[in-house]
């Protein structure tokens, strides 16, 4: 596993972190889907990976926020790391313990130890329980208590130590009798009332109004703080990362493009995309109202067909020839093109190129079955020596090829992580080190 970079101080630590003193820890993680097709869900070969080949740890008495876009394999991570969804390969160590093969009877004696706050607590709190039972139930299933009495007593202590305060107001009411705010302390109970070494908080915040996230924030901390907890903190908001958490991963396609200290992170982002997610945070200051901004374009890729090199190439303000620039690049560049030239020039250059439906796309080639080779030819070798578009920078050749056109493209690796600043970073920009799996060559 690559070093990890050191712990931080993104907020005011209460628990001291050793270097050494790791929790949990993901060697190479994956997690991938098989895609169903067919009347009878049949396997069509092809997979999403959800989570792709991901390592980094979480120290004890730490905070570790995980951010990304949706789609980006944030929740699919967390629950791969509690065993509730079963890793393709890599390793869970769990205090040095490998979670990975264990089998679920095998884990049964963890799971009070490994505890989960879900996103929305309107879906993760069965209204036919009384508050009493839905928040006890754990106990029960584990055998912590053994009788009514005790079990009503415990989770009365656990109601107040969330807020949910006289205790007995709440006991025997159910989750519609009380506001969201209070569901989401329910919820928050309920993960802790088996008092867990390690918790995966899944956007435990996202489903609240504005005016009760910082309260629950305040909550969870103080409850770190008390119990001594270890946090996974997973959320799409980096201006909640920031103020939570002590170590960030940045998380894009089911990879870590960054990961380290929160001071860090957020004072010198070494990563474009972690830049972009910066910048996409509102300033209260009119002043920088017209800041520069380098927000990426578009939308998350399709995870079944993710970009070949670097996966936010397509995206990125900032890439360049080995990024990874393929054949769907260039058809995309020709459509923005045409969006912002005159008429005349879209008539002339749609006809040269024939209709992009029928264009072939692979990794490395683009060729126009039904272009007017005579005027695409100078038109693309222009492009590509005008540098018009950054995809250019990655064309080897524009030829003819059996009556059409071909333009084919050089191979970009995979990025590694490796040091940049004190934290690691999967980018080609600090120095072109490619995965070892990649299957590009470097």
């Amino acid at each position: 596993m690559t070093a990890s970079p050191s712990a931080g101080v993104g907020r005011e630590r209460n628990v001291s972190v050793r270097d050494t003193d790791v929790v949990l820890e993901a060697d190479n993680l994956s997690t991938y889907f098989p895609v169903r097709t067919g009347l009878l869900g049949g396997g069509s070969g092809a997979v999403v990976k959800a989570v792709d080949r991901v390592s980094f740890d979480i120290r004890r008495g730490e905070v570790f926020g995980l951010v990304g876009e949706s789609g980006s394999g944030k929740t699919t991570l967390g629950r791969t790391l509690l065993k509730l969804v079963d890793p393709t390969s890599g390793a869970i160590r769990y205090l040095g313990r490998d979670l990975a093969p264990l089998s679920e009877r095998e884990m049964r004696p963890l799971r009070r130890e490994l505890a989960l706050i879900f996103q929305d607590p309107n879906a993760s709190l069965n209204p036919a329980m009384t508050i009493v039972q839905g928040v006890g139930h754990p106990l029960r299933i584990h055998g912590i208590t053994s009788s009514r009495a005790q079990t009503r007593a415990r989770v009365a202590e656990m109601l107040e130590r969330v807020g949910l305060s006289p205790a007995e107001n709440f006991l025997d009411k159910y989750p519609e009798d009380i506001s969201g705010g209070q569901k989401q302390r329910l919820v928050i109970a309920r993960a802790l009332i088996t008092e867990p070494t390690f918790v995966v908080a899944d956007e435990p915040v996202a489903a609240l109004d504005m005016s009760v996230r910082a309260k629950v924030l305040e909550l969870m901390l103080d409850l770190q703080r008390d119990l001594g907890l270890t946090y996974l903190f997973i959320t799409h908001d980096l201006a909640t990362a920031r103020f939570v958490c002590d170590r960030i991963g940045i998380l894009y396609l089911g990879q870590l493009v960054e990961w380290g200290r929160s001071d860090t992170l957020f004072d010198d982002p070494q990563h474009p995309y972690t830049r972009a997610l910066l910048d996409a945070i509102p300033l209260p200051d009119p002043g920088r109202r017209d800041r520069d901004k380098r927000l990426p374009r578009g939308e998350v890729p399709d995870a079944l067909h993710p970009p070949t090199g670097c996966r936010f190439h397509p995206r990125c303000p900032e890439a360049f020839e080995v990024c990874g620039w393929q054949g769907a690049d260039l058809i995309d560049f020709l459509e923005d093109r045409w969006t912002t030239v005159d008429a005349d020039t879209f008539e002339a250059e749609s006809a040269a190129t024939g209709p992009l439906s029928g264009v072939e796309v692979s990794r490395y080639a683009v060729r126009f079955p039904a272009a007017d080779a005579s005027h695409l030819l100078p038109l693309l070798r222009d492009l590509r020596d005008a540098r018009a578009g950054r995809v250019f920078s990655a064309v080897d050749d524009v030829t003819e090829d059996r009556g059409g056109v071909a333009v084919t493209f050089r191979d970009g690796p995979e990025p590694a992580l490796q040091p940049v600043a004190g934290r690691q970073v999967a980018c080609h920009l600090h120095g072109v080190v490619a995965r070892e799996d990649s299957e590009a060559i470097a």
